[in-house]
């Protein structure tokens, strides 16, 4: 049976939200071993974890691989790609990943696709050399357009980095209680970098990709003055700010918060969009089936063929009203 690896990373409870996306996108490309590779020092418990959702984990556990480093990892991972070749290998298109990702695939000897957001696995007769392929959607220019990419898997598969919140992770874990396969560094391996210090990220720091209800605001809010409403609204639905790519060319809100192809991929239940045209730039970062109600002065806007609610008006007048409905609701 052909094997998948998904290489996993951690987070500070466990698993990264991130290996189990990835383990959803292995699952959508057929009948296939999918096996985790975990790398990092003191990670016994991580791999036990790992293996109520694999069907295999591999495991590299030594002291220097405490902090990531792309070069030490894809040194220590081209050979076991060349040992098991694997159909294709899975990372995540984070910090981590897109620093492994291409010294990986230059070492293994395969393509690589990166920051996909949707991939699948087509026959040999929709490949035009013949044999199968891996397909992918990836967004190019700036997010103004989303790109329909193949590729054939080398000797030792396909590389391919995946878009953090494009798939969503299963709701439960198989209990498969996958085999863990304990590995060692290739001799003569060794970092070749010292980590000097690690910074943490601002406490204070937002992220929109695990908020469950989001109110996301576009050209409609006319003025920066306008978002102070805005902001109240969201406190009133206990809701995060979230923004398209004009708001924050304008310098209103942080990248942090634009969604979109050239964006955060968010998958949240309520998705409220304010003054949004829906472009499939903005469109394409809203994932999984959230509750879509829009406001619009245009009744033609897009974002009205995907909303469960659209109200045709003018944000700045229908913001307050909803702000005092939603309080009184709410007690």
């Amino acid at each position: 049976m052909r094997e998948i690896f998904v290489v996993v990373e951690r987070s500070r409870d466990g698993l990264a939200e991130s290996a189990l996306e990835l383990l959803t996108a292995a699952r959508g490309l057929g009948e296939a071993t999918v096996s985790a590779v975990l790398m990092g020092a003191d990670v016994a418990d991580l791999a036990s974890e790992a293996a109520q959702w694999f069907d295999s984990v591999y495991v590299f556990e030594d002291p220097a691989l405490e902090h990531p480093d792309g070069d030490l990892q894809a040194r220590i991972l081209a050979p076991l790609i060349d040992r098991e070749k694997p159909l294709v290998t899975l990372l995540a298109h984070t910090n981590t990943g897109l620093e492994l990702a291409p010294m990986l695939a230059v070492r293994a000897g395969t393509p690589l696709i990166a920051d996909a957001m949707d991939i699948e696995s087509s026959a040999a007769g929709d490949c035009e050399a013949g044999v199968e392929c891996i397909r992918a959607v990836r967004s190019v220019f700036g997010g103004k357009v989303q790109a329909r990419v193949s590729a054939i898997p080398a000797e030792n598969g396909v590389m391919i980095s995946v878009r953090p919140g494009a798939y969503t992770p299963p709701d439960m874990a198989s209990g498969a209680g996958g085999a863990v396969h304990s590995e060692t560094i290739p001799e003569g391996v060794a970092p070749r970098r010292q980590c000097v210090e690690t910074v943490p990220p601002d406490p204070g720091a937002v992220d929109i990709s695990q908020a469950e209800v989001l109110v996301a605001i576009g050209r409609g809010i006319e003025d920066e003055e306008n978002l102070e409403d805005l902001h109240s609204l969201a406190d009133a639905m206990g809701a995060e700010v979230a923004c398209t790519r004009p708001v924050v060319d304008r310098k209103w809100l942080e990248k942090t918060r634009q969604v979109g192809t050239s964006g955060v991929t968010v998958k949240p239940r309520v998705y409220l969009a304010l003054g949004i045209s829906g472009s499939f730039q903005h469109l394409g970062g809203v994932k999984g089936d959230p509750f879509i109600a829009a406001i619009n002065t245009d009744p033609a806007a897009p974002i009205f063929g995907v909303a469960d609610v659209g109200i045709v008006g003018d944000i700045l007048d229908l913001i307050p009203l909803l702000e005092e409905k939603i309080r009184e609701r709410r007690g």
